[in-house]
């Protein structure tokens, strides 16, 4: 795991009144990457909202990946995913909880316009999945406990804006029971490749609510390498180090630009609605140099020096999963009252100042990466707790030395997965 914090300490849980009693409802929050579906929206966002999230989102995106890029080794995760969890989140936060989460995740909307936005956008996303060699499958669901009552306006923003269905489960007194359904239809919604997403002992009589979406992903390279052209060879993890591993290789016309520092390559998935875009230093070891210029400007100036051409590519065929512990992250970059159990106000879920707090935020993403394209899969768990070049040649683009990665979403620009190879013989993290 990535991310291993301690809970923030409160000096008022050990100070609560015996004869003080507050209604407190725990909940717990999934997302595996959300990507909501179409519902009928009285108030739709316009298209500059669904353009000011989505640049809102590659902030954020850009600015987790920093923070997790501090760690050593391969990472992956789903920056859509998690900030889509987190809006949810936002939307039962009040006062400085609020404005907080919303300053963390980059949101400029205002929380009436954030929810309608985050649906329009999921509504061009579903586009994506519009061809035949395209997997886009996706679910959302609210687990809460039975008979424990959250705001009617809550849910309903949950259901017409994030489209999410309902099933009671019984924290209370089959937690273990509750946590095995719940981890079972992520694994189902995701083909397998998430599982046991929420551990042992994270569930238990406090949990009220569990906030659960899903995606699976799955596209074909739009121009696929020929598994007979993989030959083994020399990945360098560092100039001095060198692994073995199964390198494709093919020439392809496709969109690429030569920066002083890297190389740009677009590989879309086929009928060019998806695409990853591969950054590759040109230093064996510059991997950390173009990650301090990694913003977003920088990334939008960098995909307009895109220009299609023949390219000679080599990438390694790789497979990988990371799994990461946020609260601790998303504490330092400023979200600090919704992870505190004196401090946070989720008023707008359950009614009840300082009812609910943020005990730990969880994310887990797979992806695989072949001659015939890619799979992947993200899930985010959030715990609320109870308080207590050469011009003449043809460019030549050998990904045989660390680099970045992404799979992003063309109509719309929407980040959905990043990652970065350090190692490819390294499958888990």
């Amino acid at each position: 795991m990535k991310d291993d914090p301690q809970r923030p300490v409160n000096r008022g849980r050990y100070k609560r009144m015996e004869n003080t009693v507050k209604c407190r409802c725990a909940l717990l929050l999934l997302c595996v990457l959300i990507l909501p579906l179409a519902f009928c929206c009285h108030s739709p966002a316009t298209g500059g909202q669904v353009d000011s999230l989505v640049q809102d989102n590659s902030a954020f995106a850009f600015d987790l990946y920093r923070r997790l890029a501090e760690t050593e080794g391969n990472l992956f995760f789903s920056p859509y995913s998690i900030s889509s969890a987190l809006a949810m989140t936002c939307a039962g936060a009040r006062g400085n909880t609020e404005k907080e989460m919303a300053a963390t995740l980059r949101f400029s909307l205002t929380p009436d316009a954030l929810h309608p936005a985050f649906e329009a956008l999921g509504a061009r996303l579903q586009k994506a999945r519009k061809s035949g060699d395209i997997r886009l499958s996706v679910a959302n669901s609210l687990w809460p406990q039975k008979g424990c009552p959250f705001l009617d306006d809550y849910l309903s923003l949950a259901k017409k804006y994030y489209g999410v269905s309902i099933a009671a489960v019984d924290y209370k007194q089959a937690a273990e029971e509750a946590r095995t359904q719940i981890n079972e239809w992520v694994s189902n919604k995701t083909q397998d490749r998430i599982t046991d997403l929420i551990p042992s002992g994270i569930l238990d009589a406090l949990t009220r609510l569990v906030l659960v979406n899903a995606i699976y992903f799955k596209g074909t390279w739009q121009n696929p390498f020929k598994a007979a052209d993989t030959r083994d060879a020399a990945f360098y993890v560092t100039a001095e180090r060198a692994v073995q591993v199964p390198m494709m290789a093919q020439k392809v016309t496709c969109r690429y630009a030569n920066q002083p520092s890297f190389d740009l390559l677009e590989l879309p998935y086929v009928g060019h609605g998806m695409a990853m875009i591969v950054l590759l230093p040109k230093e064996t070891e510059g991997i950390r140099s173009l990650e301090r210029e990694l913003t977003v400007e920088n990334f939008a100036r960098w995909q307009n020096s895109l220009a299609e051409q023949d390219v000679i590519v080599s990438l390694p065929r790789f497979k990988m999963t990371s799994l990461f512990r946020l609260d601790k992250t998303l504490a330092f970059m400023g979200m600090n009252d919704a992870f505190s159990e004196a401090q946070a106000d989720f008023s707008g879920m359950d009614g009840q100042p300082h009812g609910l707090y943020i005990g730990a935020v969880l994310h887990k993403a797979f992806v695989d990466v072949t001659e015939e394209g890619t799979e992947a899969a993200a899930a985010t768990a959030v715990v609320m707790s109870k308080c207590t070049a050469r011009p003449i040649q043809l460019p030549v683009f050998r990904a045989d030395h660390p680099f970045l990665f992404l799979i992003q979403e063309k109509q719309t620009g929407s980040i959905l997965f990043v990652g970065r190879l350090m190692d490819p013989t390294k499958t888990a993290e």
